[in-house]
């Protein structure tokens, strides 16, 4: 058995873009954003979405959205998202990254929220 809940909504933005999509997604949702230094692609959109971290992420490559799934157990999650249909397209340190049917991207990271969190809102799966 294993839990796992959708932790994150991240907003990929292209390298270059992600400083002015950050400050737009703030001003439009009326949150403060914060950075953490040791993860500076991040800027997250404070309380955005109360429960979910809701963040812009500077990428190189096109601009998308994309789910973050946390578990308990990364292999076992992705092996039931894999079995839904998903297929693993890359590993990112920790996180095993699927493309879903209808093309959307889904990581699947280790607990990242307050484990009383996760604990209370996690699904439960054989």
């Amino acid at each position: 058995m294993h839990r796992s809940r959708v932790y994150a909504i991240l907003i990929d933005s292209p390298e270059g873009e992600a400083a002015e999509a950050a400050a737009f997604w703030s001003a439009a949702l009326g949150v403060p954003t914060r950075t953490d230094p040791q993860e500076p692609q991040f800027v997250s959109l404070h309380e955005a979405i109360p429960g979910l971290t809701v963040a812009v992420q500077a990428i190189d490559g096109a601009p998308r959205y994309h789910l973050d799934i946390e578990t308990d157990d990364v292999e076992a999650e992705t092996a039931r998202l894999t079995a839904l249909g998903a297929t693993q397209v890359a590993r990112w340190l920790d996180c095993h990254v699927l493309r879903v049917p209808g093309g959307q991207l889904v990581c699947v990271l280790p607990v990242a929220s307050d484990p009383d969190a996760f604990a209370a809102t996690a699904r439960t799966w054989p």
